[in-house]
């Protein structure tokens, strides 16, 4: 990742905080590393080194800056941009695939030598995969240590480090201080976790995750309390909104309750997780199910350039990809929501959840929230709780049965292109739901629903287009953020109020 040293610099002199978590200031002077907004002196242009990640700073040498925490910010939005394996490989690595399966699972997925693979991130991101993930780690035990009374043994195993020393070297190392000295130091700032103490296993944690401003969290919960599922999901809207909902992550169900923030832009989260090794996992899929990441304000300048794009974007600033917590469910959701409304897509699905869970002698948890069904489940019971058109339920259950066998195998580290292409090699998945299933579960920026009904009809009430291929056309000139401009598209139709995109209205 190629980064401009001017460019760089005047971000760092005016402490422009938008630019924090998209580089990391190496001040060689002080041996020290910072986020470009840090209140510190400015160095001398001689004196300074931007690096693209934190893993590459620690690879020069320098230790985190004490006073900025530079890795308490919002994350690099190039993770969602780049499509190529720079960008795949740290989305996995944020999800923790490294602390799970290793090095050789990284590359395994990637489809790349752990030689090769390892070249190209350390001449992309200054750091190989070892290195990335250890920095990651870093970071994950900064904030538990910042805000859970969690012993440092715990924290330990917790951020994915497999020994007690191991966890100790590498804080004194990257923070230059002990844990305990970083926990002190760390509950100075802003940022972070907030969480109760425990054991690891069944530990309730609560964090504070960063967005970038403008932030447009209450259109994200707006949109999530469209699609609910009644039994799976629990959503209010408004600045005091709050959705919940159970997740599968790597080591068990967590119960997991995401809040808008009312101090800074971005979100609070309440999980009960079933070990703690579970909170790097956690903390990477709740940034793309409220695109935490993205950088709203060049998105805002760039779309607000069209004149066709500006009132809806003065209207909406820093609108979000409502993201999707799991591909499987998000592809599965989206094929049984074809050709019915919105309203009738939620209560089919609340039924099959509802359905399985009793099939299986599973009872809602306290709370009355019951999980989406697996894949497994999902092709098991398909034939018996699915109703419908023959045609749509056998496509269902063989895309249900190939997530289950393996056969179809979808995650965040697959390019746009790719997953595409996967998709659409299932029967009964078309144009329309491959492209959707991208915006959601990858947060691809770039993907104009041109053949969207909803889209279509908004372009056509304001004179710009009629028909799909019109609509393309006029979309080029809103890369590289056309799934942004669909959103806004969207959100226009209903009386430009609130999104409300029905796959029933869709084409697939």
């Amino acid at each position: 990742m190629m980064l401009d040293h001017d460019r760089c610099y005047r971000a760092l002199a005016s402490r422009d905080a938008r630019f924090d978590g998209q580089f990391i200031a190496g001040v060689h002077s002080t041996g020290i590393y910072c986020r470009p907004s840090c209140p510190a002196a400015t160095p001398r242009p001689r004196n300074v080194h931007f690096y693209p990640t934190a893993a590459a700073a620690h690879e020069a040498g320098l230790r985190a800056c004490k006073r900025c925490q530079p890795d308490a910010v919002p994350g690099n939005p190039e993770w969602n941009l780049r499509d190529d394996l720079a960008g795949r490989a740290m989305r996995l690595i944020l999800d923790g695939v490294v602390e799970r399966e290793g090095v050789p699972g990284l590359a395994r997925r990637l489809g790349y030598s752990e030689r090769q693979l390892g070249r190209v991130l350390l001449a992309e991101l200054g750091a190989g995969p070892l290195a990335l993930a250890r920095a990651h780690r870093a970071e994950t035990a900064r904030a538990l240590l910042a805000g859970t009374e969690l012993p440092v043994s715990q924290v330990a195993f917790a951020a994915g480090f497999s020994s007690i020393r191991q966890c100790n070297d590498t804080v004194r190392e990257v923070y230059g201080a002990t844990p305990l000295e970083l926990r002190t130091l760390a509950r100075r700032g802003r940022h972070g976790v907030r969480g109760s103490g425990g054991a690891p296993d069944g530990t309730t944690v609560s964090l504070r995750l960063a967005a970038r401003a403008p932030f447009d969290g209450e259109g994200v919960l707006q949109y999530l309390a469209d699609h609910a599922i009644a039994g799976v999901e629990r959503v209010t809207t408004g600045v005091d909104g709050a959705v919940e909902r159970l997740l599968d992550l790597p080591h068990g169900s967590a119960r997991v309750r995401v809040t808008l923030d009312a101090e800074r832009p971005g979100v609070r989260v309440v999980a009960r997780l079933q070990h703690l090794s579970d909170v790097a996992p956690l903390t990477a899929r709740v940034r793309r199910w409220f695109d935490l990441d993205a950088d709203a304000s060049s998105i805002d300048l760039s779309l607000a350039r069209d004149a066709l794009l500006r009132p809806f974007v003065e209207a909406v600033p820093g609108i979000r990809i409502p993201g999707a917590l799991d591909p499987a469910e998000a592809l599965v959701r989206t094929m049984v929501g074809q050709q019915i409304s919105l309203a009738s897509t939620r209560t089919v699905l609340g039924r099959i959840a509802a359905e399985i869970a009793a099939l299986e002698g599973r009872a809602a948890d306290e709370h009355g929230l019951l999980p989406f069904p697996t894949s497994l489940e999902l092709a098991t019971h398909a034939p018996g709780v699915l109703r419908g058109p023959a045609t749509r339920i056998t496509a269902i259950h063989r895309v249900a049965s190939a997530l289950a066998n393996g056969e179809l195998e979808l995650d965040v580290g697959l390019s746009t292109a790719e997953l595409r292409s996967r998709l659409l090699q299932q029967p009964g998945v078309g144009p329309w739901t491959a492209d959707y299933v991208c915006v959601r579960v990858l947060g691809s920026p770039d993907v104009l629903l041109s053949t969207d009904l909803v889209l279509l009809r908004t372009l056509r009430s304001l004179g710009a287009a009629s028909t799909a291929a019109s609509a393309a056309h006029l979309g080029e000139r809103w890369a590289p953020w056309r799934s942004y401009a669909t959103l806004h598209l969207w959100r226009a139709s209903t009386d430009l109020g609130r999104p409300n995109p029905s796959p029933a209205e869709q084409s697939t």
